[in-house]
C-alpha cells in the first residue's frame, strides 16, 4: 500500500431532492484524477482506499453515496426518502460531482456494488472515463441477487433458515420476496424492529463470507451505519437496482476504448466468477485476473493486482 494521506479539500455537494453528498480530495492536486466508488450499496467510503493510489501521481476523490457515510440525510432515519435514491440518481450525482470539481475525465475504481455503479456510470458517460479497475465484479442482476439471498443457501442451510425466519417469510418464498420483506422491515418506525432486521441481514451476509476466514465485516457494523447500510441494500436489491436485467453486460460495448482490469476470486460464493467472465467477454478492452484462493473480500494477491493496475495506469 502507498503512504497514508489526508484530504486537502472536502465538502457537501447539494445534489437535489434534499440530499447532500459528502466528498473529499487527497493526493496531488495536479495528478491524474481517480474516483473511488464504494460498495454496499450503503457502505460509505473508506479512508484506507486512498492508500491504493500513489499520492504523487494521483488526485484521489472519495465520496459517500446518497444516504450513507457522511452524506445527509442518513438512511438510518426512516424519514429519509429512499424514493430519490436509485442507481440513476447516483450516476447523476457522480456526474454532478465531476462538474463541481472541474474534472474532465477520471479513472474509476471500486468493487462489489461499486462495480455495478461504475459500469452504469461509464456506459452512460464513456467519454468521461480514462480507465476502470474493479475487484469482485457484480452487475446486480436479479439472477445475482437470487443467488446471494437464496441459491447460496444450499451451502449454509442453517444460517439461511435463520435469515428466512428474520424476514417472516412463508415457506417457498423466493429471494425477491425475502429481500422485499427486509426492505419493509427497515422502513418500520420502531427502531427495535429495524435493529433486529439489520442484525439478521448482516448475520446472513457474514455466513456467506465465513469460509474466507476474514471475520464478520457486516456484523461488525454498528448503530446507524448498520441500519443505513441494510436499509439501502434491501431497497436496491428489492428493485433490481432499477436496471434492466443483464443491461450492463449487454451494453458493455459502450466501454470500447476504455482499458479495464477486473480482479475476481474463484472462491467468491457471494458473487460467483461467471459475472466477471461474461463481462470480460463483452468488453474488448478489459482483462480478467482470477485469484485462485480468494473470495469476495479478496486478500493479498487481489490487493497486489489492484495496486499493480493502478500504478500502471498512473503512467498513462
Amino acid at each position: 500500500m502507498h503512504p497514508e494521506t489526508a484530504p486537502y479539500d472536502q465538502g457537501l455537494l447539494d445534489v437535489g431532492d434534499g440530499n447532500r453528498v459528502h466528498w473529499e480530495v487527497s493526493g496531488n492536486p495536479e495528478g491524474k484524477t481517480a474516483l473511488v466508488v464504494h460498495g454496499g450499496p450503503g457502505s460509505g467510503s473508506s479512508p484506507r482506499s486512498r492508500r491504493l493510489f500513489d499520492p504523487e501521481a494521483y488526485r484521489v476523490v472519495l465520496f459517500d453515496q446518497r444516504g450513507c457515510g457522511r452524506s445527509v440525510p442518513h438512511a438510518s432515519d426512516p424519514a429519509a426518502d429512499l424514493s430519490v435514491n436509485t442507481t440513476a440518481h447516483l450516476v447523476a450525482d457522480m456526474e454532478r460531482l465531476r462538474e463541481h470539481l472541474g474534472i474532465e475525465k477520471w479513472l474509476l475504481h471500486g468493487g462489489s456494488w461499486g462495480s455495478t455503479l461504475i459500469l452504469a456510470y461509464a456506459e452512460a458517460h464513456p467519454e468521461r472515463v480514462t480507465e476502470i479497475v474493479i475487484a469482485a465484479v457484480t452487475t446486480t442482476r436479479r439472477s445475482e441477487t437470487a443467488w446471494l439471498y437464496e441459491g447460496v443457501g444450499r451451502f449454509f442451510p442453517e444460517a439461511h433458515e435463520r435469515f428466512r425466519a428474520g424476514a417472516g417469510a412463508a415457506d417457498g418464498a423466493g429471494a425477491e420476496e425475502l429481500v422485499g420483506a427486509y426492505a419493509a422491515l427497515m422502513n418500520d418506525l420502531d427502531r427495535a424492529v429495524r435493529e433486529r432486521a439489520a442484525a439478521d441481514w448482516c448475520a446472513w451476509e457474514d455466513a456467506v463470507l465465513s469460509m474466507e476466514g476474514m471475520g464478520t465485516p457486516y456484523t461488525d457494523r454498528v448503530d446507524d451505519a448498520r441500519l443505513g447500510f441494510v436499509r439501502i441494500c434491501s431497497h436496491y436489491f428489492a428493485h433490481g437496482a432499477w436496471l434492466e436485467e443483464g443491461a450492463l453486460i449487454r451494453d458493455a460495448h459502450r466501454l470500447a476504448g476504455i482499458p479495464g482490469v477486473l480482479v475476481h476470486g474463484r472462491l467468491d460464493l457471494g458473487g460467483p466468477l461467471t459475472t466477471a467472465w461474461e463481462l470480460v467477454r463483452a468488453w474488448p478492452d478489459a482483462e480478467l485476473h482470477v485469484v485462485e484462493r480468494a473470495g469476495h473480500l479478496g486478500g493479498e494477491e487481489t490487493g497486489r493486482l489492484v495496486l499493480s493496475a493502478l500504478d500502471r495506469f498512473a503512467r498513462t
